[in-house]
C-alpha cells in the first residue's frame, strides 16, 4: 500500500533528508559569518541527491529566511564603504550567471571556484602578509565581487571568491559577518526573478523549502553567538578550515563531473 505522503508535493525521499538537513544547518552557519567558509558546501552537499540546479532552487527560499535573521541581527554593524564596492560587482555577476545559464556545466564552475580557493589559502600561508601590508587593491575587490555574485547564482557558492579579497582586510569578526550577510542578502534576492524565469522556482521546490524551513534559523542563531564571543585569530582561523575544506570538495566535484 502506498504511503499517503507520496502523494505530497515536497520531496519525501528520506535519503534526500539525510544531506538536506545538514546541508541547510551549514549554510545557516555561513550566514552567522561564523561557518562562512562551509557555505559553499551546502549546494553540493545536497546535490549528491538530487540535481544542482534544483539544490539551488530549494535552497533558495531558505536563503531569504537566514538573510532576514542576519539583516535583523547585523545590518548597523556592516562595513557601507566596503559594501559600496561589492555590492555592484555581486550584482553584476549575478546578471552574467543568467545569461549563461546552462553554458558551462555546474561541475566545471565549482572545480574552478575550488582550485582558486585552495590557490588563496596556499598563498596566504607560504606568503602570509605583514601586519603593516596594504590592503588589496579595489580593482581585484571588485573582480571578485563578479566572481562571488556568478558562482553564488550557479551553486550559491559564492563565499570563497569574496572572502579572499575581504579576509586580507582583518576586519573585526561581527564587522567581517556583517559585510558578508548584507552583501549575500542582496545578491540572493537577485536571483529570485532570474530562477522564475529560468523555470527553476516550481510548486515541489517551493514545498520543499517549506518542509526545511524550520531549520533555516538554528545554525544562524547558533553562529552568530559564536561570532560574538569569539576571539578574531580563532575566528579566522576557523573561516580558513572551512574554506580549504570547501576549496577540496569543490575541486573533487569538479574532477567527478
Amino acid at each position: 500500500m502506498a504511503s499517503p505522503l507520496a502523494d505530497w508535493p515536497f520531496i519525501t525521499d528520506p535519503s534526500f533528508y539525510a544531506f538536506a538537513v545538514p546541508a541547510v544547518l551549514l549554510m545557516g552557519l555561513a550566514k552567522s559569518g561564523f561557518g562562512a567558509g562551509f557555505g559553499a558546501l551546502a549546494t553540493p552537499l545536497m546535490a549528491l541527491a538530487i540535481p544542482v540546479p534544483q539544490a539551488a532552487a530549494i535552497m533558495l527560499p531558505l536563503l531569504a529566511v537566514m538573510d532576514a535573521f542576519g539583516l535583523a541581527a547585523l545590518w548597523r554593524e556592516a562595513d557601507r564603504s566596503l559594501l559600496k564596492l561589492l555590492l555592484p560587482a555581486g550584482l553584476l555577476g549575478t546578471v552574467l550567471g543568467t545569461l549563461s545559464f546552462g553554458l558551462l556545466p555546474t561541475a566545471t564552475v565549482a572545480g574552478i571556484v575550488g582550485a582558486l580557493t585552495l590557490v588563496f589559502l596556499a598563498q596566504r600561508l607560504f606568503f602570509a602578509p605583514r601586519p603593516d601590508a596594504p590592503a588589496p587593491p579595489r580593482w581585484l575587490g571588485f573582480g571578485l565581487g563578479i566572481a562571488a555574485g556568478y558562482t553564488s547564482f550557479v551553486a550559491h557558492a559564492g563565499g570563497p571568491p569574496v572572502m579572499a579579497y575581504v579576509l586580507p582586510l582583518r576586519l573585526q569578526p561581527i564587522v567581517f559577518t556583517a559585510t558578508m550577510a548584507v552583501f549575500f542578502a542582496a545578491v540572493n534576492a537577485s536571483k529570485w526573478l532570474p530562477y522564475a524565469w529560468l523555470g527553476l522556482i516550481d510548486f515541489r521546490n517551493v514545498a520543499t523549502s517549506l518542509a526545511l524551513m524550520p531549520l533555516a534559523p538554528i545554525g544562524v542563531w547558533a553562529g552568530l553567538r559564536l561570532a560574538r564571543r569569539m576571539r578574531p585569530t580563532l575566528f579566522y582561523r576557523l573561516v580558513s578550515i572551512g574554506m580549504f575544506l570547501t576549496g577540496v570538495k569543490l575541486l573533487s566535484d569538479g574532477f567527478r563531473g
